[in-house]
């Protein structure tokens, strides 16, 4: 799938810009069943706000407990003074998170496509597993911005392994928030992990103090379908959308099943729905009789978003 001027790219710049990755139909697919999704959700079950300045992140349960859920985040701007919501409900959520891959089986299907299983084995993966997947709507005129941050910091393994798939479903453009990146940034280390302490709070743990090097920062400005690999220490950020358009994007980040994976990190699932690889009739997670059970169980998850 990676060709060997890709794959120097990439180890280059820590992030591998790919057009026309997915078609106008699966983006179209994916956008649609998000928007169900948003129309099936109660607002009265939780109300939780995606802090977009990540140092700043308020934890509570509902958003803790979300590793092995399908789970719903505001806008920080989509409240007035009063708590009251300033707009309808699906012009006011930021992102849905974060078993979108292994619950529903719209994102479950593309998050298996067998293209992204060839990535992972070009990148180098021993045992890839989907741990984590978030649809981000980066809304008109309230999307928030996002941080300069390395996904390594929330979701850390040893050594680390984690990579994202950015997929972007709508154009993304400087003036509706698009990701932005430093290159070659992923070999400056590790600057902070974002770990679990006691009842269920979380806090960052600063590793190196130095600033990033702004300046440097470079726009990825990328049409409807294109995929964005990024090495999880890359850092990267994306402003405010301030424009009447909105950015939707869906990333899904990978991890190494061979390498360690923290209990203190943010995101835990449950034992019976661990992180599976991008087939769920693999070897890897088939490979005795209480796997199978898992693989059973999380198709009983997945019914009722059927």
């Amino acid at each position: 799938m990676l060709n060997e001027e890709q794959l120097s790219k990439y180890s280059r710049d820590g992030f591998l810009v790919i057009e026309s990755f997915a078609s106008h139909d699966e983006c179209e697919e994916l956008m649609a069943r998000a928007g169900d999704l948003v129309s099936g959700f109660d607002p009265a079950e939780a109300v939780s706000i995606f802090t977009t300045r990540e140092q700043s992140r308020r934890t509570d349960q509902y958003f803790i407990e979300s590793g092995d859920k399908i789970r719903f985040f505001f806008e920080e701007d989509a409240f007035a003074s009063d708590g009251k919501m300033t707009r309808p409900l699906e012009y006011s959520i930021n992102k849905i998170g974060h078993a979108l891959h292994d619950l529903d089986p719209v994102f479950d299907r593309f998050s298996r496509k067998p293209e992204l299983a060839e990535i992972a084995a070009d990148l180098g993966f021993a045992r890839p597993l989907l741990l984590q997947s978030m649809y981000i709507f980066k809304q008109p005129e309230i999307g928030g911005e996002v941080t300069c941050h390395q996904d390594a910091t929330f979701l850390f393994t040893d050594p680390m392994s984690v990579t994202g798939f950015w997929f972007a479903l709508e154009d993304a453009t400087l003036q509706n928030g698009c990701l932005w990146a430093i290159p070659g940034g992923h070999r400056l280390g590790l600057k902070s992990r974002f770990v679990r302490t006691e009842g269920l709070q979380t806090k960052f743990e600063k590793l190196e103090d130095t600033p990033w090097p702004d300046s440097q920062l470079a726009p990825l400005e990328v049409r409807q379908g294109t995929l964005i690999i990024l090495n999880g220490l890359l850092p990267h950020l994306s402003h405010a959308n301030l424009s009447s358009k909105s950015r939707q994007a869906y990333t899904l980040h990978i991890i190494d099943g061979a390498c360690h994976y923290p209990a203190e990190n943010w995101l835990q699932r449950a034992a019976d729905m661990p992180p599976l690889g991008f087939s769920r009739n693999d070897p890897l997670n088939t490979k005795n009789d209480s796997e199978n059970t898992t693989q059973n169980m999380h198709a009983s998850h997945m019914a009722k978003w059927r």
